[in-house]
C-alpha cells in the first residue's frame, strides 16, 4: 500500500487519505480549462463559485482539497499542533454530560450510545501552550454550540468531510467553526462483539489524546473506551462518549 512523504498509509495512489499530501510518483490535479459560456456573463458571474488562486480546484470548505491553501486566512501555511498535553484525571460516567463552556446547560444523553461534541477551552488553552510562535495562527470560537451525534453501525469515523474523496465521517468536525488540527480521516471508533468501544488513530496529522493524557495514542493500535471517557482531536474538539445502552 502506498505510504506519503509524511508516512502515513494511504489507499489512494495520489494524494494521502490522512493529510492530503501528493503522494510519490503522482501528478498533481491540474484544473480544467473553463469551457465556452453558454449563458449570460451576469449568470455566469452568479454562479461561479472561489477557486484555489494556486491551482484552480472550486472551494470545498475551508481548505484546498489539492494544496492545502487556506481560503479565510490567505495562505498555504498548515497548522501542525504539538501532541504534548495536560494530565487531567479520567471523567467518570455520569448520566448528564455538562458542556464545558460557562453558560450552557446539561444534556440529557439520548437511549443508546452517543457523542458530546464540544469547543473545549481548556483543552485549547493546553494545546496553545505547547505550539509557541505558530500559537498566532489559531483562535478559539466565540460561538460552537454543543452537538450530540448517535454512534450508530460498528464504526463511527472521526473528521472531516472530503467530497472530492467521497469521505463523509460520522462525526464530521468540518461543520463551522472548522477545527483546521482535524484530519479528514483522524481517527475511528470500533463496536466490539460484547458491547465494548475501542479507539483507533490510522495516522493522523496532530495525534488523538484521551481523557487529558500527555501522549497521543499509537497508530493502528486500540484503545478501549468507555463511558465517560474524553477523546480530544485537533485544536479545540473534545469529544465526550455516552456509551450506556438506555436511558440514563
Amino acid at each position: 500500500m502506498p505510504v506519503c512523504p509524511r508516512g502515513h498509509t494511504s489507499e489512494s495512489a495520489d494524494y494521502c487519505d490522512v493529510c492530503g499530501d501528493l503522494m510519490p510518483g503522482a501528478q498533481r490535479a491540474e484544473p480544467t480549462p473553463p469551457s465556452a459560456p453558454t449563458q449570460a456573463p451576469e449568470a455566469q458571474a452568479a454562479e461561479a463559485a472561489p477557486a484555489c488562486p494556486h491551482c484552480g480546484t472550486p472551494r470545498d470548505g475551508r481548505f484546498c482539497e489539492v494544496d492545502g491553501y487556506d481560503f479565510d486566512s490567505g495562505s498555504l501555511h498548515t497548522v501542525q499542533l504539538t501532541a504534548i498535553r495536560t494530565a487531567a484525571p479520567t471523567v467518570q460516567p455520569r448520566p448528564l454530560v455538562p458542556s464545558q463552556r460557562s453558560g450552557s446547560g446539561p444534556h440529557v444523553a439520548p437511549p443508546g450510545p452517543s457523542a458530546l461534541i464540544v469547543a473545549d477551552r481548556t483543552y485549547f488553552d493546553s494545546v496553545i501552550a505547547e505550539m509557541g510562535p505558530d500559537a498566532s495562527a489559531l483562535t478559539f470560537p466565540p460561538y460552537c454550540p454543543d452537538r450530540r451525534v448517535p454512534l450508530i453501525g460498528d464504526q463511527v469515523r472521526i473528521g472531516r468531510r472530503s467530497t472530492s474523496r467521497a469521505l463523509l465521517p460520522e462525526i464530521d468536525l468540518s461543520v463551522p467553526p472548522e477545527d483546521p488540527g482535524v484530519s479528514h480521516l483522524h481517527a475511528v471508533l470500533l463496536a466490539r462483539p460484547d458491547g465494548t468501544w475501542n479507539l483507533v488513530d490510522p495516522g493522523s496529522t496532530n495525534g488523538t489524546t484521551v481523557n487529558g493524557g500527555s501522549d497521543p495514542i499509537e497508530v493502528n493500535v486500540p484503545v478501549p473506551v468507555a463511558d465517560g471517557d474524553r477523546i480530544h482531536v485537533g485544536a479545540w474538539t473534545t469529544i465526550t462518549l455516552s456509551l450506556q445502552e438506555g436511558p440514563p
